[in-house]
């Protein structure tokens, strides 16, 4: 349980704004809360370049499993 104090003005806005929505002024803090930590929630690092990942594939398979047979491939046809 958490207590709350309003200044008079703040508190008007409240009580006019839950009555417009048909709300107690609890309902209203409660999804106006919600909604503002869930919107401050940080995407992760996936969300943040899901649209960049793949963009510019390679077209071979798994890079990682031939890494060490692609890597000297480079240096064989750089001293070449």
């Amino acid at each position: 349980m958490i207590t709350l104090r309003f200044d008079p003005t703040l508190e008007k806005h409240l009580a006019d704004a839950a009555n417009n929505l048909g709300l107690t002024k609890s309902e209203l803090i409660r999804k106006s809360l919600s909604e503002y930590l869930e919107k401050m929630q940080k995407p992760s690092a996936w969300e943040l370049g899901e649209d960049k990942f793949g963009r510019y594939a390679s077209g071979k398979g798994n890079l990682s499993a031939g890494r060490k047979v692609l890597l000297k491939e480079k240096i064989k046809s750089k001293r070449a």
